[in-house]
Order: structure tokens, then C-alpha cells, then sequence
């Protein structure tokens, strides 16, 4: 109920919301380069889609990078993707993601947010060894000019975008709802529950089900549900072959 929803839609529309207002910039047309194909990076990339732009995916995980390219999504390195792309979103949760190597290969007028994590995903300190002159050009936008005239453009101080641009809400409410009620079912579980040994639990798999039972009631969805003989056929392994 967290990654699904909060990570995936939560992230990414807000991600591309808080772009779009902060620069003004629309994204029909352009090339989005989406570093990190995780939770965060699915999200950006398929908001991204949706909003008519053209994706490309870089990854170091190889079953994910090819989990985006069976998905439809160009997949290359970043240092291919620097010649193309028009705006860079990390999602990685990583450091280094975007380097000077890449920025020299980029055109004039790109945007760099970050999504992932810490503003160490873009290589702030190398771009402004980089850099001829810094300003600000709008609220939460900072122009590097490079030496050969081109401009870098940097959302946030390569901080959370969604979170820390100046028109930053956050993520929606109906996606925010879901992880706020999956905390609150976790402490109940910890007062009322089995003990627990000091450590990292992962969240029961019943109280991930009764948050999303609550929403889809909450939404007005109704489902199926296994009838008696189903749900004996799916615990047994003496049927079929």
C-alpha cells in the first residue's frame, strides 16, 4: 500500500505537477530521462507517457532495465541519454546519478529535478566548478551557464522536487490517505498484536489487505471475492497435472 500506490502514483504525478508549475514548461514533445526504473521511476515514466512525452529509462539493475524496455521504453546509459534528453528526473536513491561527464554532453536549456532522495543525485558541486556564472531565474530555478553559453537549468537545489519547490504540495491526498492508514494500522499492530523482537518487521500481509479493502469501500468499489472451492483449489497442490 505504500510502494503500489504512494511511491508509484503519488510520486510521480506529483513530480511532474511541481515541474510543470515551477518552470512553466509543458511536456508534449519533450524527451523525460527517468533514472532508476524502481517504484518512483515506474511512476515518473508512466505519468510522463501520459502527458505525451517521450521516455527514456536509464538503469544499472538489469532486470529492471528490462522490465522498462518490455514496457516500451527507450533504455540506455545516462551518458547516451545526456545528448537527448530535455528534462532529467533521478529517482534513484542514489548519489552521482547526474555528473559533470553527463552535463557536458547536455544541450542548452535542460531541466535536472531530483525525486529520489537527498540532493546528492545531481552533482551540484561539480556543476558549479562547471558553471561560469549561477542565478536564479525564477522561484526554484537555478541557471548554470556553462563557459560555451548553454544553459542547465536546476529545480530545487537538486532537492526532493515534489516536495521542495516553492509551489510544492506534495503528494494528492487520495494517494496519501493509503500510506497514512497502513501507518496507523502498523502501530495499532504493535500495541494490540503479536511481541515483537527489536528489529525491522515487514507489515503483515492482512493489514495491507484491510487498508485496501477500506479504500476500495471508501471509493465505492466493489469486488469479487473467492467462493469456498476457489480458495481450496488455490491452497492445494493435488489439482490440475
Amino acid at each position: 500500500m505504500k510502494r503500489l500506490f504512494d511511491n508509484v502514483h503519488g510520486t510521480g504525478e506529483a513530480t511532474l505537477s511541481n515541474i510543470a508549475m515551477t518552470t512553466n514548461l509543458s511536456f508534449a514533445g519533450k524527451t523525460v530521462v527517468v533514472a532508476g526504473y524502481g517504484y518512483c521511476g515506474r511512476g515518473v515514466a508512466k505519468k510522463a507517457e501520459g502527458q505525451n512525452a517521450d521516455v527514456v529509462v536509464t538503469e544499472v539493475e538489469p532486470r529492471r532495465a528490462l522490465e522498462a524496455h518490455m514496457e516500451g521504453y527507450e533504455v540506455c546509459t545516462m551518458a547516451e541519454a545526456a545528448e537527448r534528453g530535455d528534462v532529467f528526473v533521478t529517482t534513484t536513491g542514489n548519489r552521482d546519478i547526474v555528473t559533470t561527464e553527463h552535463v557536458e554532453r547536455m544541450d542548452d536549456g535542460v531541466v535536472l529535478a531530483n525525486a529520489g532522495h537527498f540532493n546528492v543525485e545531481i552533482d551540484l558541486d561539480g556543476l558549479n566548478d562547471l558553471a561560469e556564472s549561477r542565478r536564479e531565474v525564477r522561484d526554484g530555478v537555478e541557471e548554470f551557464r556553462m563557459p560555451d553559453g548553454r544553459r542547465i537549468n536546476v529545480l530545487a537545489d537538486g532537492r526532493l522536487v515534489n516536495l521542495a519547490s516553492p509551489v510544492a504540495m506534495g503528494h494528492p491526498v487520495e494517494v496519501m490517505d493509503q500510506s497514512f492508514g497502513i501507518q496507523a494500522v502498523c502501530v495499532r499492530e504493535l500495541v494490540d498484536g503479536d511481541d515483537y523482537d527489536p528489529g525491522v518487521h515487514e507489515v503483515p500481509d492482512e493489514l495491507d489487505r484491510e487498508v485496501a479493502e477500506i479504500k476500495l469501500a471508501a471509493e465505492g468499489v466493489e469486488i469479487d471475492e473467492l467462493t469456498d472451492a476457489q480458495r481450496e483449489y488455490m491452497n492445494s497442490w493435488q489439482h490440475g497435472t
